[in-house]
């Protein structure tokens, strides 16, 4: 287990430098039209000024790649972020001046820093520890908070925590690493993987890995469409990718082998025109006419999957199982979903990770509906595959 914020002794006074994941989408006028990533850092921080802790908040914003492009600035950020905090959270425009902005904050005051990826050693590949002993600087400690980009070996997220001690978790951090853990390592039985996605190759690292870890798996999705040719199904124009027919197979056997249960759509809902404003119609998932492809579970399919994630203890959803973006194509997904939530009433385990899951889950229900939703895309998706995360690693042991 790492060390947490909770394991810091006497804090009052002291400069908390806090790797935080604010990426939020802004509009034309650099206004924050969704703000969960900074609501989920809110418990850290409130966590560490209401003990008098003076915080000096890290971030990126977008992929300036290594310029001052202020198209990606963070000053609207901050800005939004007083709002939240109910305190002026004070905006200091580059590292280079950070010294003189820190001195003068008083205790329980909140500081956030310029784009960090304005800064080419940010995302530098090499072992110059320049850049993290500059910032070291800055703080008395330091805290990941970000688990968004935990994946990530940049100078703030893993390289940062060798130089400046102690290094701990904030408390998002530490819900992130206990929820995916525990649900991938202690999960309560049956535990079902529901898989979705456009491609089995993006995938395979969570297939496989889940596959020593569950009792049921819904495959659904794009990628279904590869395990329907690979076992001579007619697919019509869906996307198929020909060179993982052979994965799909060996990720079958595999199944069988381990007694894991492979859920597979056996109807679907095509289109011949992916707006939706062509025809649709349901087919069974191996006889798609050509000019159709499929965007959406049929009607059994999503009753076959939902019979199976209410009879789960434990459910992790990794991917939508159709063309949710589109009103039209979405009621698979939500179906999928509608039953992860009744589960979950019924004291399930529900941890949706994975970015267009958890785009699916905020759009038809409520955080609260699940028992964790993972606020990292592409870190939740290698946690799952059992990769180390550079930005976790990096951190104290406790």
């Amino acid at each position: 287990m790492k060390k947490s914020i909770k394991d810091l002794g006497e804090i009052k006074g002291k400069r908390a430098l806090i790797r935080v994941d604010v990426n939020v989408p802004l509009d034309e006028n650099k206004n924050v039209t969704d703000d969960t990533r900074i609501q989920a850092i809110v418990p850290t921080v409130n966590y560490l000024t209401e003990r008098g802790a003076k915080v000096i908040l890290m971030a990126h914003l977008g992929r300036p790649k290594g310029e001052k492009n202020m198209e990606f600035t963070l000053e609207p950020v901050a800005k939004y972020m007083s709002k939240v905090f109910g305190q002026e959270i004070v905006f200091i425009p580059s590292v280079e001046e950070a010294d003189a902005y820190v001195e003068k904050l008083q205790d329980g005051q909140i500081a956030l820093l310029e784009n960090i990826r304005f800064y080419k050693a940010e995302e530098a590949k090499d072992d110059d520890m320049t850049f993290a002993n500059e910032l070291a600087k800055l703080g008395d400690f330091y805290v990941n908070d970000a688990f968004g980009a935990a994946h990530r070996n940049h100078t703030s997220t893993a390289k940062l925590a060798k130089v400046l001690k102690p290094a701990v978790s904030g408390l998002l951090m530490e819900k992130e690493i206990r929820c995916l853990s525990q649900a991938l390592d202690n999960p309560e039985r049956p535990f079902t993987a529901i898989v979705g996605g456009a491609k089995v190759s993006s995938k395979i690292g969570v297939l496989e890995n889940l596959l020593d870890k569950v009792d049921n798996m819904i495959i659904g999705g794009g990628m279904a469409y590869t395990f329907v040719k690979a076992n001579g199904g007619k697919i019509g124009n869906s996307i198929c990718e020909d060179d993982q027919i052979e994965t799909a197979k060996a990720i079958e056997a595999k199944a069988a082998a381990k007694g894991v249960k492979l859920v597979m759509a056996t109807d679907v809902l095509v289109a011949d025109d992916f707006s939706g404003n062509g025809t649709n119609k349901f087919v069974k998932i191996n006889e798609i006419p050509d000019g159709f492809e499929g965007v959406d579970a049929g009607e059994d399919s999503r009753r076959a999957f939902a019979d199976v994630i209410k009879s789960s203890k434990t459910i992790l959803m990794n991917g939508p199982v159709g063309a949710f973006e589109n009103p039209k194509f979405a009621e698979g997904t939500k179906a999928v979903l509608a039953a992860v939530v009744e589960a979950t009433k019924n004291g399930a385990t529900s941890v949706i990770g994975g970015g267009d899951s958890v785009s699916a889950a905020k759009k038809f229900f409520k955080a609260e509906d699940f028992t964790h939703v993972s606020t990292g895309g592409g870190a939740s998706l290698e946690f799952i595959e059992g990769k180390v995360l550079p930005g976790v690693a990096a951190l104290d042991e406790k």
